[in-house]
């Protein structure tokens, strides 16, 4: 389809002029003889570029930018003026023009600064589209669990929450660094803006410093266009480095640049590009050892150190387990339209007591495999991955499983419920069940409020 073009100009012959210029390019042209004009047309059908007038009677073409700015703000608005002066020019860009113009115009001219309005449109909406891709909201975002361990990364996470300053999240891999990452944006002040999440290990070193910082047309063979890197994308949000350990001595200082000035150079560039974001950063390297070992810049390290959340392995709260089974059974029910509400005792006893060195991503990809397996609500023993079933009558628990498990089941919906003031619906929803689950349980274990 060819891009719409939206002409607006007292001056009959000028205006139909550019129409007919544009339209032999292949452009769809629209005109208005007044900017109240042009405002009604754009309304009816959103242009792609609006080349408009500045000094016309009534709505001037300052007033019709200002409207474009707040109605329509992916559309570039090209000002054209007979009365060529810095003044007028600097007001055009302060009220938002895309690009200016002075008559008369050369037609060349004039096709070069359309062209480049609409690539400036083809960015902006593809910058809105990455944002809300790498924005995406998820309920998986929240940390499952009420032992002390969790309480106490929560607390931290909810004081990071407060300040826009740089946080260190360490853990083993599958304890959940990215999902404390996103709690920390969502009880942010900026929950609704961008979180662009980049994993330093899965990037190849000579694309990293490109897909960080963005580059330039022709900065590289196969570079066809202006891209953004990540910095630009999380703009005004949150930017989250995961394996930020593997990210190379060469990029390391700057990186340190870019969080110390707040602006990216990208490759092939010339100016810098400014930034506003939170930036968040996760490994499961011992960083100080790595300053150690000359591998990491210990000036990067103090930078990102600002504050440091320290996730627990599963191992070493055991009885969150159960919280995390019920909320993974819910996503894994999802994904394979399965409905398996319940796991028996000595599926839980194996669950419970297995040493889950992949954490709690472990655990999901074993509860995936079981459900894919089960043949009815209930998850078996024998539904498990063989590694799991020969601890089944082992490990440390403390008390019976089913006394342990039933108590911290209404432990946990007693407190649900309290924060919900009693609504069983409300609670369902936080819990990730639906209701009618949730009145199951509470006629099995009695109600948890007594």
């Amino acid at each position: 389809m060819s891009a719409r073009i939206l002409i607006v100009d007292d001056e009959n012959l000028f205006r139909e002029d550019l129409a007919s210029l544009l339209r032999e390019e292949g452009y769809y042209c629209q005109t208005a003889a007044t900017g109240e004009e042009g405002i009604e047309a754009a309304n009816q059908d959103e242009p792609d570029v609006v080349v408009c007038d500045l000094a016309m009677p009534g709505i001037d073409g300052v007033a019709v930018i200002n409207h474009f700015t707040v109605e329509h703000p992916d559309v570039p608005v090209l000002l054209v003026t007979a009365y060529g002066s810095l003044d007028s020019a600097i007001q055009a860009f302060r009220e938002g023009a895309a690009d200016y113009l002075v008559k008369p115009i050369q037609h060349e001219e004039l096709l070069v600064r359309v062209r480049r309005c609409l690539e400036q449109r083809r960015m902006i909406r593809e910058l809105r589209f990455l944002r809300r891709s790498v924005s995406r909201a998820d309920e998986g975002t929240r940390l499952i669990g009420d032992s002390s361990a969790i309480e106490k990364v929560k607390k931290l996470i909810r004081r990071a929450a407060t300040a826009d300053t740089t946080v260190l999240v360490r853990g083993e891999t599958g304890t959940g660094k990215e999902v404390a990452a996103r709690s920390i944006h969502e009880l942010g002040k900026g929950a609704k803006s961008p979180f662009v999440a980049v994993n330093c290990a899965a990037l190849p070193r000579d694309l990293m410093e490109s897909e960080l910082f963005g580059y330039r047309k022709g900065a590289f063979s196969g570079a066809v266009r202006d891209k953004p890197g990540m910095f630009e994308l999380a703009s005004g949000g949150t930017l989250f480095l995961d394996e930020i350990g593997e990210l190379s001595l060469e990029l390391q200082p700057k990186l340190l640049r870019a969080l110390e000035q707040g602006e990216v150079m990208p490759v092939g560039g010339v100016r810098p590009v400014r930034t506003r974001l939170r930036l968040i950063v996760a490994t499961n390297r011992d960083l100080r050892e790595e300053v150690k070992a000359g591998r990491f810049r210990q000036d990067l390290f103090y930078r990102i150190q600002v504050l440091e959340i320290l996730l627990p392995p599963l191992r070493e709260h055991r009885e969150d387990i159960p919280g995390l089974i019920d909320h993974l059974l819910g996503r894994v029910n999802a994904r394979l339209n399965k409905r398996v509400l319940e796991v028996e005792d000595q599926a839980m006893r194996a669950l419970m007591s297995a040493e889950w060195p992949g954490n709690v991503r472990e655990l999901e990809n074993a509860l995936e495999r079981a459900v894919l397996l089960a043949d009815g609500n209930c998850l078996a023993l024998e539904d498990l991955p063989e590694e799991f079933t020969g601890v089944a009558e082992g490990g440390d628990l403390s008390q019976d499983l089913r006394r342990a498990v039933r108590a911290y089941e209404k432990e946990h919906i007693r407190r649900v419920l309290e924060t919900t003031d009693g609504n069983r619906e409300e609670a369902a929803r936080l819990m990730g069940i639906n209701a009618s689950t949730l009145y199951r349980r509470l006629q099995r274990l009695g109600s948890p409020l007594e």
